[in-house]
């Protein structure tokens, strides 16, 4: 499943005109495009520069904010210190869904999170994970969660949690895809009417349901580890 809007220009670039996919070519474009940015952003620390924030707006100081904001949730919510250990795969995920989000604000670009197969990829790697790291933290205790609080309800309690934990990456996908689905409809429909004058409160709005779904995202998957290395369990 695709949105309204193919990639012309991107199918005159000679490394992705031969990817048969239109949100694959796009998926190719968002990751160059993350890899540039993170070099950009890590240089001058890698060459022991930058160590003290500037003062002006540099990719180092976003890439800073979003490392942090992601941090800070998963702090939160799963507590200082035991938050820290899933930041390379909230991080990644993150800045993924955000950078793919708002790739789709660019006219003639369509959003790799406008795709169904993407959402749902993304979506089934936080459910494989949770279950993962639910394991190496507990061990086959971690079964214990689908029985509920007393054994004699584990007959009615274990098919209600296998549904509840089946229906997470199906409400993952469609919520992110759905939304950024919509809004990359209307921003297409309203630029392709007003192609001379850019329409600034659309682009904010979009600007700002890249960012609320990006953080939707990661905070539903950061819950979902939070439950699943959870001591109760």
């Amino acid at each position: 499943m695709s949105g309204a809007q193919t990639i012309e220009w991107v199918k005159l670039i000679p490394v992705l005109k031969d990817i048969p996919e239109i949100h694959l070519a796009s998926t190719a474009l968002v990751v160059a495009f993350i890899l540039l940015f993170a070099y950009l952003a890590t240089r001058n620390i890698k060459k022991g520069k930058g160590l003290i924030p500037s003062d002006k707006l540099t990719s180092q100081n976003i890439g800073e904010l979003i490392v942090q904001a992601f941090s800070g949730i998963l702090e939160d919510t799963i507590g200082h210190g035991e938050g820290v250990k899933y930041l390379p795969l909230i991080g990644t995920l993150g800045i993924f869904i955000l950078f793919s989000n708002l790739s789709g604000l660019i006219p003639g670009l369509l959003p790799p999170t406008d795709n169904l197969n993407t959402t749902a990829g993304c979506a089934l790697i936080v459910f494989f994970a949770t279950h993962i790291i639910g394991f190496k933290k507990h061990g086959l205790k971690y079964l214990k969660q689908f029985c509920g609080p007393f054994w004699w309800l584990a007959w009615l309690m274990i098919p209600l949690e296998i549904i509840s934990h089946l229906a997470r990456p199906l409400s993952l996908s469609l919520r992110l895809f759905g939304n950024i689905m919509g809004d990359h409809l209307v921003f297409s429909i309203i630029v392709s009417m007003m192609p001379l004058l850019v329409p600034i409160p659309v682009l904010l709005l979009g600007t700002f349901v890249a960012i609320v779904q990006t953080v939707v995202f990661v905070l539903l998957a950061t819950v979902y580890i939070a439950g699943a290395v959870s001591e109760g369990h």
